[in-house]
């Protein structure tokens, strides 16, 4: 289970569809609006779709691919402009437990590109270093399920030897959820049937055309 965060994410929730199970996220907009609105962008033009979590260090975190080499599907000029963006380092005292979101970067703090984590466990010796964005908020079954994996070593990186797909990935605004709460849960499922549909085919496209 995820400790709790005393933080109010916004009425957003995103949503990466795995090979292995969906992961759902909210943001910190007041505690990282930069890094927020620059992940959002990269959700809302799909650049996501196709990636990968090429990192599942059990008890520390999965990371998220940089969509530039990461992904399969080739990017349109739009994609290619954004995808190379970097953004500051929004550094805050929130902590990194598990089911935060943490941007990744380089050396220079201010390299945070596409790459984020999940944090798996708590990892105090990111605080402060790293800029938190957001946590999850359903999906710990599947975080469990990729801690599982068999994985390899290569340097400081621990890997899975099969690759863990980003199917696709969507939003879904919860305006509604101060009003009515059970609407919101019932339009959410069809939303999640319909959207599951369309990754299906999404991926069967993608196989036949970029496998």
């Amino acid at each position: 289970m995820f400790a709790p965060v005393l933080i109010i994410t916004l009425l957003l929730l995103l949503y990466l569809q795995t090979n292995y199970g969906d992961i759902e996220f909210g943001f910190f907009p007041h505690v990282a609006p930069k890094t927020v609105e620059h992940i959002f962008k990269l959700v809302r033009l799909g650049l996501y779709n196709t990636n990968h979590i090429f990192r599942v260090d059990k008890g520390f975190v999965a990371q998220v691919a940089a969509v530039v080499g990461g992904r399969t599907a080739p990017m349109n000029e739009e994609q290619e402009r954004v995808a190379g963006k970097t953004i500051v380092g929004e550094f805050s005292s929130v902590k990194h437990v598990r089911g935060i979101l943490s941007m990744g970067r380089h050396s220079d703090p201010d390299s945070g590109g596409s790459s984020f984590s999940f944090l798996l466990g708590d990892a105090p010796h990111l605080d402060g270093q790293y800029a938190v964005f957001g946590r999850v908020t359903k999906g710990d079954d599947t975080l469990t399920k990729l801690e599982r994996l068999p994985t390899r070593r290569e340097g400081i990186f621990v890997m899975p030897i099969e690759r863990i797909d980003i199917l696709s990935t969507y939003y879904y605004g919860l305006a509604c959820a101060d009003i009515d709460v059970e609407s919101c849960e019932a339009e959410k499922s069809i939303l999640r049937r319909r959207l599951s549909e369309s990754a299906s085919e999404v991926e069967r496209w993608r196989r036949k055309c970029f496998a």
